[in-house]
Formats: C-alpha cells, structure tokens, sequence
C-alpha cells in the first residue's frame, strides 16, 4: 500500500485493449501502477510507443510472462490489487494467475478479466446500417477510458468488494432511434431508416443443420458424455 492509502495496482495483459485504458487511469488517478510486459522493448514501433507512454505517465514495466510462473508470482508480490485485462482466448489461463496470487498471499483483491457484455442480458452482434424491430430497444454505450476509469476507482472501493460491476452511464442507454436522432442533430442531417421486423430477420436466416443435413452434429446428449 503506497504512502498516501492507495493501493498498488498491477495490470495484467497492460498493453491490450482494454489494458491500456486500465493502465492510464490507475496512473491518472494515483495509484503506484505496475504494467506486466512479456518485453520492455519491443521492436513494433506502436507497443513501444504505447509503453514510452506508460513509463512517461509513472509507470513501472516488469518483465515477465503469463506463463512463466516465477516472473508472474514476483510481479504479484509487488501489488495490492491485480487487475486482468487478458483477451478471450487466455480467460482459461487466468488459472495459472490465481494460483500466482494465492502463493503469494499479499493480494487484497483481483479482479478477473470479465469486461465487455452482459452474457445473461444481452449478446453481441455486428453493425448495421438497418434497425431491427421498432428501434425503442435500449442498448448501454460506455467508452473503454471510461471503462478504465471505473474499473480502477472500484480497486480501493469497499461497496465492490466481491461484487459485479455494471457500468451503464445514465446519458448512454439509448435506443437506436434515440442515437440515430442525436447523430442528425449533430451532423445537421437527416437519416433514411430501414426499420427491419422481427418476421423479416427470421424469414432470412436458413437453420444451417436444414443447409447441409449430412453432417453428424454434436448432439447435446453426446455434449455432456464428455464430462464422464
């Protein structure tokens, strides 16, 4: 714990998306900030940038690698709070992190790398130029700085302390027609909107296992035999 009750906070997977927001808010609002880094001086021009960046704003850059268990267990030793940005594809290997954290001992909290959607509210799906249903659904738009800053703020915070965080600013939850409206106030323009109903969207899509019904699919039956 820094001198003024801050806590000390390393950021696991610093450089990626979301990292380096969480990165520059911890150090922008005052907490001892470490950044574990796989190399310190890396040869892309932008990764270097972005740690000269990191260094620049008080930053302290420990080498070291998810997957090489002393490097991660002394970068934990140093910090108060562990914060993991890792991307989807390593959300398994948070195993090896914990275990670091729990031979170490000195954590007061962590926090895992679960940023992004609600998975039991809501999924993902792509842009479009086209507005599905009656466009009166509200969807929450937060900024990835914001992301980091209230992130970092929960760090030292005791009301979220083992707790779900959810981030829905109140001037970000919009419809579509709500945000289509706001953009043409903005850029003085008026939008054609293709409104799209639910009818439509379902005569579109074609049930892949309809497609091709020679494939053998995993049958959930077969799913859960795996587990024995």
């Amino acid at each position: 714990m820094a001198s003024d009750g801050k806590s000390k906070i390393l950021v696991i997977g610093a450089t990626g998306y979301i990292g380096r927001h969480v990165v520059a808010a911890s150090a922008r609002l005052g907490h001892p900030t470490l950044a574990l880094v796989r190399d310190a001086a890396p040869s892309d021009p932008a990764k270097a940038q972005l740690l000269k960046t990191f260094q620049d704003s008080g930053v302290t850059l420990l080498t070291g690698d998810l997957y090489d268990h002393g490097s991660l267990l002394s970068a934990v030793k140093a910090a108060d709070v562990v914060i993991s940005t890792l991307g989807s594809m390593q959300i398994a290997d948070q195993t090896k992190l914990i275990a670091a954290i729990k031979e170490a001992g000195n954590v007061k909290r962590f926090f895992p790398s679960e940023f992004g959607l609600d998975v039991d509210r809501t999924g993902a799906v792509e842009p479009a130029k086209s507005i599905l249903g009656d466009g009166e659904t509200k969807v929450v738009f937060v900024d990835e700085a914001d992301i980091g800053t209230y992130t970092v703020l929960a760090a030292d915070d005791p009301r979220a302390e083992n707790k779900v965080l959810y981030i829905k600013p109140p001037a970000n939850t919009l419809s579509h027609n709500e945000l289509a409206s706001l953009w043409e106030k903005k850029t003085g323009k008026t939008f054609q909107r293709v409104y799209v109903p639910e009818d439509a969207v379902l005569k579109q899509i074609q049930e892949a296992s309809e497609l091709y019904p020679d494939v053998k699919y995993t049958t959930v039956d077969d799913l859960l035999n795996r587990f024995l």
